[in-house]
């Protein structure tokens, strides 16, 4: 074990189980490359295309398709496994989008080895498998000893983010990648009544091996029909199944603080940046795989095989009650959209025996501080569970503006495909428009510069030049498009610095012509000429600032100046909706 793992990393604890039954045996013509090395390694996309083809050319069972190609031109491969006849509902599972998380690739081989060619093809009777065994694949390719040294093997990983260094599970809404865009192009060919992610976990040790979760741990998901599914039948079976192949399953315990495990963990909503999030925009249920970090790469293998089987048999035996909760949700008219959160003062519940490490603290000479060192000695103790409290919601227009300039934004809108209508002649409506007040650009992240800011809502009479778009959120992807379009979500385009023109300084001339305008203002407008003294008494920096001065008063002198600090898109507001436009 010390060969695979540069970092030095805590005692594993013993396992075995029923599921170690699933391994094929040394010399088998059909084991697997992660088989076939102990689970010490994991095979490379070349090997993995090269085995899944001799796989497909074995079985009339599994075919092989190319969907899409990534930033560096590898052509991004699934495997369709399929009785064929009418089309069946699917199931869709993917690997490696942080790709040194792997577990499910070389389980999803070993599994769809055995639909093909060791009798589990009646997994296919009323469902079809789609699965992508890479979705990262220039960052697969990328591997190294040194990637992701917390995981305990294999011996060399993929990386998380992909060739331009984006992570492609914070790029659902936003869609920078070709990746992306691709596994969106796919998501909505397949419509998959499961959407299955594998991942492996960071956080504390813990006696737990497989975990999982859903859209906001469930509980604080957008939309409740496939969230209550999710809850109600997937987690059960799915847990029964592990528990019964010798696996220790929980819920995902996300941590508050992993120095300090006792302190909770996290239950919290999600936007539409990750998987789990955007599967419940859209109305597919979504499942997060977070196998534990510390367990050896064999018994995560194992573990993840017996979910995504699990997942296969709920899907199958609860196809129709899927598709009536996907039609529940997506027949829903949400009127508002939670933005903003905070943890909730009290835990809203708690696991009394959870399944933990003890661990102790040293000095470490390398940090200078306290460190931790968990020492393989199973504990138990009672864990909060910290959920959260809303802080800010927004009321949905009946429609979003989109001037005809704003591409990138339009181009999203059909790549997600978001409903909108594009008017062919000017039309003059109220809307409600926004002006950003104090907006910072943060570090950049994710191929992007995003800002925050507070927002200052106005009615204004616009005229909307031809090619602008209105996008209605009386649709089933509208709490989608609220996600996006609406200024206070924190997945929204604003903020991530889809509109930097917002930002730039408003035209400036001659400072004579500037105070002369400025005096007539402050003669004239007495509101403005409060304002600008309130100003000045507030802000001693801006007072000392004569260019600052005759800069404000200019932005204020008149309707010349459409760029700075105006949000582009208009809400179409109706009556109840202009009286409250953001709480």
């Amino acid at each position: 074990m010390a060969a695979q793992d540069p970092a030095p990393l805590p005692p594993a604890l013993p396992w075995s189980g029923k599921s170690e039954a699933l391994i094929a045996k040394p010399g088998d013509p059909w084991i697997t490359p992660a088989e076939a090395a102990g689970f010490r390694t994991t095979p490379r996309y070349a090997a993995v295309r090269a085995w899944l083809d001799r796989l497909a050319t074995a079985s009339p069972l599994v075919r092989i398709e190319t969907f899409g190609r990534t930033a560096e031109g590898r052509d991004m491969i699934l495997a369709r496994a399929s009785k064929g006849g009418s089309r069946k509902p699917v199931v869709l599972v993917q690997a490696g989008i942080h790709a040194g998380e792997i577990d499910g690739k070389d389980a999803g081989l070993m599994l769809l080895r055995d639909i093909a060619l060791r009798g589990k093809d009646s997994l296919l009777d009323k469902v079809d498998l789609v699965f992508v065994p890479i979705y990262n694949i220039d960052g697969h390719e990328a591997m190294s000893a040194y990637n992701f040294v917390h995981l305990r093997g294999p011996a060399e990983k993929g990386r998380d983010a992909n060739a331009r260094n984006i992570d492609l599970n914070r790029d659902y809404a936003k869609a920078d990648a070709p990746e992306t865009r691709a596994m969106i192009a796919l998501i909505r060919a397949l419509d998959p009544i499961l959407y299955v992610d594998c991942h492996v976990s960071e956080g504390f040790d813990m006696q737990y091996d497989i975990t999982f979760t859903y859209a906001g741990w469930g509980r604080y998901a957008r939309h409740r029909a496939t969230a209550d599914w999710l809850q109600g039948r997937f987690g059960p079976a799915v847990m029964a199944a592990l528990k019964e192949a010798g696996h220790q399953p929980i819920i995902y315990p996300s941590p508050i603080d992993t120095r300090r495990p006792e302190a909770g963990i996290r239950y919290s909503p999600e936007g539409p940046r990750y998987s789990t999030g955007y599967g419940d925009f859209i109305g597919i249920p979504t499942v997060l795989v977070e196998n534990h970090m510390l367990k050896p790469y064999r018994q995560r293998i194992l573990g993840t095989y017996v979910l995504i089987e699990a997942a296969l048999r709920a899907a199958a035996t609860d196809a129709d009650r899927i598709a009536a909760a996907k039609a529940r949700d997506r027949a829903s008219r949400p009127a508002t959209l939670l933005t903003r959160w905070k943890p909730a003062t009290e835990p809203i519940g708690w696991i009394d025996d959870f399944k933990g490490v003890a661990f102790e603290t040293y000095s470490s000479p390398a940090s200078g501080r306290l460190e931790q060192r968990w020492l393989g000695t199973p504990v138990t103790f009672r864990m909060p569970i910290i959920g959260q409290q809303p802080t800010e919601t927004v009321r949905l227009p009946a429609a979003w503006w989109v001037p005809p300039s704003q591409t990138e934004v339009i181009d999203r809108l059909r790549l997600h495909g978001i409903a909108f209508e594009t008017i062919d002649k000017p039309r003059t409506l109220d809307l409600d428009t926004v002006r950003l007040i104090d907006p910072k650009q943060l570090q950049a992240s994710e191929g992007r510069y995003p800002i925050t800011a507070r927002f200052a809502h106005s009615r204004s009479r616009e005229t909307l030049a031809p090619g602008s778009v209105r996008v209605p959120a009386d649709q089933p992807l509208g709490l989608l498009a609220a996600a996006m379009l609406e200024p206070e979500s924190q997945d929204s385009f604003l903020a991530w610095g889809f509109f930097p023109e917002m930002l730039a300084a408003p035209p400036n001339t001659d400072a004579f012509v500037l105070a002369a305008l400025g005096e007539r203002l402050l003669a004239t407008d007495p509101q403005l000429k409060a304002a600008f003294e309130a100003k000045l008494s507030a802000e001693p920096a801006f007072a000392a600032d004569p260019d600052a001065r005759l800069a404000w008063l200019y932005a204020k002198a008149g309707p010349g100046h459409p760029y700075p600090m105006r949000y582009p898109i208009g809400r179409e507001i109706d009556e109840e909706a202009r009286k409250n436009p953001a709480s």
